[in-house]
């Protein structure tokens, strides 16, 4: 027994504020049309449309052509140095541990609780007393 189900197309309504905020993002230079797509979901040809709609780019008689592996190649590069800053970050905070673990050692070793030491006077500020 066949239901009575019809399929219901599903269209996108966006904004113009959405709209405008993606032209202004291009014309920053801040992400190509290949990012806005791959960030927002959206179809590059609609992005393009916007662009014509709506940038200031397009009151002076310009038209915007990008080229697809010009983007890619940017965005291969960012991903790179993200990667890149990402180890460091992890060279970093093994340091740190390595640091952690070394002045908890050296406490046991010595008896005593080298972060939390308030007993012992500064290095550079000894208080000399004079006596008569």
């Amino acid at each position: 027994m066949k239901s009575n189900v019809r399929k219901v197309k599903k269209y996108r309504r966006y904004s113009e504020e959405f709209k405008r905020q993606l032209v202004s993002e291009f014309e920053s230079g801040q992400f190509s049309v290949l990012q806005l797509t791959k960030l927002h979901g959206v179809q590059e040809q609609l992005i393009y449309n916007w662009i014509y709609k709506y940038s200031n780019f397009s009151d002076k008689g310009y038209r915007i052509v990008e080229h697809k592996h010009s983007s890619s190649k940017k965005l291969k590069k960012l991903q790179a140095e993200n990667q890149q800053l990402k180890a460091k970050v992890g060279e970093k905070q093994i340091l740190i541990e390595y640091l952690e673990k070394l002045i908890e050692v050296a406490g046991e070793e010595l008896n005593i609780d080298i972060k939390k030491n308030f007993d012992t006077p500064q290095s550079g500020s000894s208080k000399r007393t004079t006596r008569r």
